[in-house]
């Protein structure tokens, strides 16, 4: 792609044309030619968007769910980018369950820009892409950016590097979901989703999931993060803010109820994202989220950048079928053979660092 082709459609894209975004974002899940100098151009117009993540087990409605958000934000006048996840295909590496019927409630409204992308494979169910469609959608200027997550259990923590709002969903009466959450992802929650809460056992996951936060609460020592941990106790949607107002100095994750097919809770789990946005804004923690995102996004591209480069001296070695040999042969072994490799790479950067 030409550096002209790529300054027209920078152009186009933040000239507001749906068209060129829909391109762009093709270009970053594809890597195509030229698609980080489209990112890094875009990365100044970014800053914008409120990123929200959607995530939970598989079956707790999160499409549903994501359709109402994008559709009520539209009633407010808010324009809405939707990234979904899907599983990678072992074949193509693209999303599998991309051609399905998520936003039925959004189809036509050229305000609501929906894109499925594959998780291609990364444990937590996002990738580099992902990371780099969203800053094309904040450039755009989308007002709220939604990443709706595959749903890989307890490795679905990179959406907290990403989103500047987690909320979990957990359908109701799964002791299995809940068992879930105390194994990691209720850390990743700045808000918990008990989704079809018209559904038998709601009302006990709810009593679950507020006991749970309560111990964690409870057995902290020290405060961490941003949810208040250090024996803060947890509150639902309704609860009142402290007398002594420190309500500002922590956060503590709410316990939300929706019925997201016939859209009830969904303007009170909206309330609790925009009060979970103010808080970040009124903490600073929200630019303490954005350095930490980009320290670990630096970190990602060195090692992709790195991993490529280290596959090139093996390429150009002659693969490693002699390397095999010899470590079959007992002649070397795998560490000495990876040191061989390294050292052209670790001796030009240390001798850069002297100089």
């Amino acid at each position: 792609m030409s550096a002209e082709a790529t300054d027209d459609l920078i152009a186009d894209l933040l000239d507001g044309k749906h068209r060129a975004l829909a391109r762009t974002i093709t270009k970053i899940e594809n890597r195509a030619p030229g698609y980080r100098d489209l990112v890094s151009e875009l990365h100044a117009h970014t800053g914008g968007a409120d990123v929200i993540g959607i995530t939970g087990s598989p079956g707790a409605g999160k499409s549903t769910l994501v359709d109402k958000l994008a559709a009520t934000y539209r009633e407010q006048g808010l324009t809405v980018g939707v990234i979904a996840i899907d599983p990678a295909s072992p074949y193509t590496g693209g999303a599998v369950l991309g051609d399905r019927i998520r936003m039925a409630s959004n189809v036509g409204d050229m305000d609501v820009f929906f894109r499925s992308m594959s998780a291609r494979g990364t444990l937590g169910g996002l990738s580099t892409a992902t990371t780099d469609a969203v800053k094309a959608l904040d450039a755009f200027g989308k007002d709220k950016v939604i990443i709706e997550t595959v749903g890989a259990g307890q490795n679905e923590v990179d959406i907290v590097r990403t989103a500047d709002t987690v909320a979990v969903l957990v359908p109701p009466g799964s002791g299995d979901d809940v068992q879930m959450l105390k194994a990691g992802i209720l850390e990743i929650a700045d808000l918990l989703v008990v989704n079809k809460a018209d559904l038998e056992g709601a009302d006990r996951t709810v009593s679950e999931l507020r006991e749970m936060l309560q111990l964690r609460d409870g057995e902290s020592t020290t405060g961490a993060g941003h949810h208040g941990v250090g024996g803060a106790a947890a509150r639902d949607a309704t609860a009142e803010p402290s007398e002594d107002g420190d309500d500002s100095e922590q956060w503590d994750p709410p316990i939300l109820e929706t019925v997201a097919d016939r859209g009830e809770g969904v303007g009170t789990l909206i309330d609790a994202l925009d009060d979970h946005r103010a808080y970040l804004d009124a903490s600073g923690e929200i630019e303490a989220k954005a350095r930490t995102r980009y320290a670990e996004e630096i970190r990602t591209l060195v090692r992709e950048d790195t991993r490529e480069l280290l596959a090139e001296e093996i390429e150009a070695r002659g693969g490693l079928n002699a390397d095999v040999d010899a470590v079959l042969a007992r002649e070397t072994d795998p560490y000495a053979v990876a040191e061989e490799i390294v050292a052209p790479l670790e001796d030009c950067v240390r001798g850069r660092r002297d100089t």
